[in-house]
């Protein structure tokens, strides 16, 4: 096989050309995206993929969720291909690098692959994942999740969206309903290049993350009972006041994740409290607690504290409360061969890196159940994503790509 040389790079600027042509389709109202999944603007942003992908020679393939899959052959017909790619919707105040630097990255390989001749044995598919993002049908890495079988295809159509309408309505609708089995396709590896969405790599001055876990994540929904009375004829003794019994639980959520550091995390993002009037003692409050560890017993160990507390404090106020675990997954390790081919690259081209855990769930996370897996991180501008604001630059979009295509070659196996 032939080497990999360390001048073998991407066009960083072709890339980022891209990446400033595919924000033009949805745009936010702060410089951002709002091009979420199966809406009309998902569709148009599609339809630009796919060109691009047919002018560099691919064909594309749409299976029965709408996951794309472009397909640059390789010199062995029964060679099984190495998949790399992202998805391409947003959030409704979405950034403009979240997931769609991930799959264009994977299109930038097979056009330098073109400029450069470079044939490989295993076939190359550039994948864009259907509704990664969750936002608008839950829950998130929805089509992932049935390539991969976690979820039936049945199940995921009837989601619905806020306004009632159901996944695969919507996905027929903006004619993305292909004719492939979901998950028939097998995978000699997967890569993934995303932002760290954190703040990790930008602190530390370094190039590139090699992600060498996923952290597993546990949703709590609490629901605490109290009595709804007037905030200013009420006793302080003779209150039951759900509000406060909240506050306290939120105090020690954070005392639980703090005592599991430093990789562990967790916090309440999900709040209601009721009435929500200003002169009514809360007489309900409804939250979710988002526990988060690259370790299982970790997880295990946060959930049963968060009842003991929970309980405790409930008990001490004369309230009743109630535990329902509403999400969740396990951590992730990602394949040892494939975490190294991204580590040499890095290495080779002279990249800063360093290992990272992701944070946040991913496509690579439900594909590492049924292929070898690994991911590649870039830094972001303060960490910030999920945000109008997300911003990178395009000399950290051309390292992680530089990266991407040194793993995927030397993972699909140059030929000439």
């Amino acid at each position: 096989m032939p080497a990999i040389g360390e001048n073998l790079r991407i066009n960083g600027e072709r890339l980022w050309d891209s990446l400033m042509e595919m924000a033009k389709i949805g745009p936010g109202i702060a410089g951002g995206n709002n091009r979420q999944t199966v809406t009309d603007e998902d569709s148009e942003g599609r339809h630009l993929f796919q060109n691009w992908c047919e002018a560099a020679g691919c064909t594309m393939g749409v299976d029965t969720m709408g996951n794309m899959f472009a397909t640059r052959p390789g010199t062995d017909p029964g060679a099984l291909p190495v998949y790399v790619g992202s998805h391409l919707d947003t959030q409704p105040t979405g950034g403009k690098y979240d997931g769609v630097l991930g799959v264009l990255s994977g299109l930038e390989l097979i056009r330098t692959m073109n400029d450069l001749d470079i044939k490989t044995k295993h076939p190359i598919v550039v994948t864009n994942w259907t509704n990664e993002e969750g936002t608008r049908f839950a829950p998130a890495m929805l089509s992932s999740g049935v390539f991969a079988g976690l979820h039936t295809q049945d199940w995921a159509y009837d989601r619905a969206d806020a306004e009632g309408r159901k996944f695969g309505d919507e996905l027929k609708r903006i004619g993305w309903q292909g004719d492939e089995e979901v998950g028939a396709r097998k995978m000699h590896a997967f890569f993934e290049l995303h932002i760290e969405q954190g703040p990790i790599l930008e602190a530390e001055g370094r190039d590139i993350g090699v992600v060498t876990h996923g952290q597993g994540l546990s949703w709590t929904q609490v629901t605490v009972i109290g009595k709804e009375s007037h905030t200013g004829s009420t006793p302080m003794p003779m209150r039951k006041n759900a509000g406060l019994a909240m506050a306290r639980i939120l105090a020690a959520v954070d005392e639980i994740a703090l005592f599991h550091a430093p990789h562990a995390v967790g916090a309440a993002g999900h709040i209601d409290v009721f009435p929500n009037s200003r002169n009514v003692i809360p007489g309900k409050a409804v939250f979710t607690v988002d526990f988060r560890s690259p370790e299982l017993d970790v997880i295990t160990d946060m959930e049963a504290r968060l009842r003991t507390v929970g309980q405790k404090v409930a008990d001490d106020m004369g309230l009743e409360i109630s535990f329902e675990k509403v999400g969740g997954f396990d951590p992730v390790e990602f394949n040892e061969a494939c975490v190294s081919a991204v580590r040499d690259a890095a290495e080779r081209l002279g990249y800063s890196h360093m290992n990272l855990i992701s944070g946040a769930g991913h496509d690579a996370c439900w594909i590492n159940r049924v292929a070898p897996t690994a991911m590649v991180m870039c830094p972001c501008v303060d960490g910030l994503s999920h945000n109008e604001a997300e911003e990178i630059s395009p000399e950290w979009a051309t390292a992680g790509t530089d990266v991407l295509l040194h793993a995927v070659l030397e993972t699909a196996e140059i030929t000439s």
